[in-house]
């Protein structure tokens, strides 16, 4: 395990405008899986949180390439995780004169990869 996180790479999304929750859902697919596989998956899966992920995932792919003389192909990825930012707070008029809050979330998004065992 010491031998992955040396030639391990990663890239991250801050303030990124979607709830972590809904982000975990589409890591959860990837993780673990070969740089070539996650994007085939990412393409064809129907929710939003695939656009941030599959940017980062190929951001971390160019950063293992261009930082660490990686080549793509080999890329396995390794950790995958949406932590929760800040939360953006705003207030709706509701009937009555009442104010309603309304929670906006935000997450960074990690994504690292490391040369896999070779498939």
């Amino acid at each position: 395990m010491a031998n992955d996180t040396t030639n391990e790479v990663k890239a991250i999304a801050r303030y990124v405008r979607m709830s972590p929750y809904k982000v975990r859902r589409v890591l959860d697919q990837i993780r673990g899986r070969s740089y070539r596989e996650a994007l085939i998956i990412l393409e064809f899966m129907p929710y939003r949180a695939c656009e941030p992920v599959l940017a980062l995932i190929r951001s971390a792919a160019a950063n293992a390439e261009h930082n660490a003389g990686l080549d793509r192909a080999d890329l396995v990825i390794t950790k995958a995780y949406a932590d929760q930012g800040p939360v953006l707070k705003r207030f709706q008029p509701r009937a009555q004169g009442r104010a309603y809050q309304i929670r906006k979330p935000t997450c960074h998004i990690t994504v690292a990869v490391a040369p896999g065992a070779g498939e």
